[in-house]
Order: structure tokens, then C-alpha cells, then sequence
């Protein structure tokens, strides 16, 4: 009988040979070498360059810092990534000194991935995005050994995925105008940043070049509710599908009545961290958004997902300025939500890999193992 690692390695050369098949129709091939039986985990910091100056209610910013993870594991590697935007509070510095205390090695099988994973959140209280470079990783990983995509492992129809959202930064209605253009013809819908005095002059700039539906996202930008409530009246008038976090997290009633009176679905993304955090908010919002980098990874952004659904509200899967490693990532359960942002591999000017695409403004999903990544 074959033991443990015997039985592993049999599996790592079965998803080679579904990758060598697959490299017939694209530049696909994993090595399979000898290995020691253990996990080895790598990092080192990378700086996202912006494509442009990315601004919304509460900052601006060129550059996104992140940290890139490897695990190796009998010569397969698993990629996983940290992006931390300014309100995460995260650095990379904090995140390195999290990875540091990382030992994967005292775990000899990768398919143990609630005992891993649980390990791992329970090394600190926070530390999200470090946590969910770790779950991507370590994902990716195993679908690689398994020869399959996540998506498929979870039972999804890539068929199925959505149109994503494309990010509009607050800007001039000049600016505005000059991005929505560059936009125009490769998606189907697009995110507009509000929650400043220039909301209606963006719209505006934004409808004399295109129809196109529209999703706004205020971060908490909005400070009267009768005020927020008329303007989404207005904003439904020109073409709006959805609002996200209108106001502060902290102002619960006030949300909950917005929600209530708006003709617009209402979708958290500030207000929800984690997996505990969703019932709270069930009556608060019509909708979640879930990001990988505030939950920890694709483990329980994927439980996040089926309890959202079974609680009756909508489904959003969202995502930071990443690679495409992080946006593959959350794209494996994006056929099973209502509404995607993974939009953040496009606005940046130096992603890493080759991963999920945007065809006809639709995500398109790689039918390669793991998050199905190609190192560029």
C-alpha cells in the first residue's frame, strides 16, 4: 500500500500530466522534482505601480504596497499575495513580521487545509491580508496537486461568471470623461467612487460618453442619510444598479434606514470583515462584498458567500489594487454571486502573471489547476 507522501506525489504526477495535456492549447507545464515532504514558505515585498492616480472619498495614492508569497511543496509552488490599501491599516512591514512566524513545514500534508488555515488565523487577531496570501498560496497549491481548478472543485460553471465592474477614481469630470472612454467597449458595467461635492458632475461627465449601467461606491463618504437617499433616487434615474457602503460602518441605524428606503440594493464592504460579521448586518444592507484581503483568504470568502446566499442576501465578490493573483483568486467562486468587482490586476502597470481574464467585459476564467496562474 502506498503511504502518505507516496499516495501525494502520485497525485502531483497525475496533475502534471493534466497540465502537460493542457499545454496542447496553451503555454502550460508544471515540474514535478523530488521533494522533502514538507511546505516551504517564501515572501518578499513587491510595490503595485497604479496605471493612475487612484482616488476616492478619503484618499489618494500611486502605488499600493503588497508581498508576494510562494510555497513550494515536491517541486509544485503555490502563489498567494498581500495587497494592503491605506484603510487596512496593514503595512509591509506588518505583514513580513506575520509570514516570519509562519511554519508550515510541521505540517506534512497540504490537503489539511482547515487545520492549516485555522493555525494560521490563530497566530494574531489580525493580520488579514498576510493570512489571506497564506490561504491563496496554499490553495493554489493543492489544486495544482489536484490537477483541478478551484472552481471546479467547488462545483461552479466558469460559464457563469459575471461582467466586472471597472473603476472610475474621483476625479475631474475631464479626467473622468478621458478614463470612461478609454473603457469604453471592453465592459459592460461600470464603478463609479463618489461621496464628495463632485458626485453629480462625475455622473454626469460619465453619461455624456456612455449608457452603460453603472455601480457607485461612496466609502462611507455620505454624511446625511436624507440626503444620500435623495441622491440615489437621482442616480437610479441615471442608469445606477447598486450602491456600496454609503455611509460610515459605525452609523448602523442610519444605514439600515437607507436600505430600507432606497430603490437601490445597498452592499457593505467597510461594515463586513469576516465570516461572524455577516448576520450582524443582515436588515442593515441588501448586500455583502466580500474581499480576500479583509477575510483572510478564499476559505472563508467562500463560506462568507454560501451564508450571504442563505440568509437571503445578495453577493458581491470585490477585490483591492492586486495581480492577477490575487483577483484569479477570488475569481474561482465569482459564478456564484450576484455582482463582481475584479477589476484590480487592470490598474495596475506591472502584474506578475497571467490569470483571469476580461472578455466582452465578462470574467474569464483559466481552465489551468489552482487559481490558474502562468508567471509572466
Amino acid at each position: 500500500m502506498q503511504n502518505r507522501r507516496d499516495f501525494l506525489k502520485t497525485t502531483a504526477l497525475a496533475a502534471a500530466g493534466v497540465a502537460l495535456a493542457a499545454s496542447c492549447k496553451g503555454p502550460q507545464r508544471f515540474n514535478i522534482g523530488k521533494g522533502d515532504g514538507r511546505m516551504h514558505l517564501r515572501f518578499f515585498p513587491y510595490e503595485l505601480q497604479l496605471r493612475h492616480t487612484f482616488t476616492v472619498a478619503s484618499y489618494s495614492r500611486t502605488t499600493t504596497p503588497d508581498v508576494q508569497v510562494e510555497i513550494e511543496y515536491e517541486g509544485l509552488t503555490g502563489y498567494g499575495e498581500a495587497s494592503m490599501p491605506p484603510y487596512l491599516g496593514q503595512s509591509t512591514e506588518t505583514v513580513t513580521a506575520f509570514l516570519q512566524r509562519v511554519n508550515l513545514e510541521q505540517f506534512p500534508d497540504p490537503f489539511q487545509l482547515e487545520e492549516i488555515l485555522t493555525y494560521v488565523d490563530s497566530l494574531s487577531p489580525a493580520d488579514s491580508a498576510a493570512k489571506a496570501a497564506v490561504d491563496i498560496a496554499l490553495h493554489d497549491l493543492v489544486g495544482k496537486l489536484m490537477g483541478q481548478p478551484w472552481y471546479r472543485i467547488w462545483g461552479l460553471d466558469p460559464g457563469k461568471a459575471p461582467s466586472t465592474t471597472f473603476t472610475i477614481g474621483i476625479d475631474t469630470p475631464e479626467v473622468v470623461k478621458q478614463k470612461t472612454l478609454e473603457a469604453a467597449g471592453k465592459f459592460n458595467i461600470l464603478k463609479v467612487k463618489v461621496g464628495l461635492d463632485s458626485d453629480e458632475a462625475m455622473i454626469r461627465a460619465i453619461r455624456s460618453v456612455t449608457q452603460v449601467p453603472l455601480a457607485v461606491d461612496a466609502n462611507q463618504g455620505w454624511k446625511d442619510r436624507n440626503k444620500a437617499l435623495e441622491e440615489i433616487f437621482w442616480l437610479k434615474e441615471q442608469g445606477v444598479v447598486m450602491v456600496e457602503q454609503p455611509m460610515a460602518k459605525e452609523r448602523i441605524d442610519d444605514n439600515a434606514w437607507l436600505t430600507e428606503h432606497s430603490p437601490l440594493p445597498i452592499f457593505a464592504d467597510e461594515s463586513i470583515q469576516r465570516l461572524a460579521d455577516v448576520p450582524a448586518i443582515k436588515g442593515v444592507y441588501s448586500g455583502i462584498n466580500i474581499k480576500l484581503m479583509k477575510c483572510t483568504g478564499m476559505r472563508e470568502g467562500w463560506k462568507m458567500a454560501q451564508l450571504g446566499r442563505a440568509l437571503g442576501m445578495k453577493v458581491m465578490v470585490g477585490c483591492m489594487t492586486e495581480t492577477s493573483c490575487a483577483v484569479s483568486a477570488a475569481a474561482q467562486f465569482s459564478p456564484y454571486v450576484d455582482f463582481a468587482d475584479l477589476d484590480g490586476n487592470l490598474l495596475i502597470a506591472n502584474d506578475r502573471f497571467d490569470g483571469v481574464k476580461v472578455v466582452e467585459g465578462r470574467l474569464s476564467l483559466p481552465d489551468r489547476p489552482g487559481i490558474g496562474l502562468l508567471p509572466l
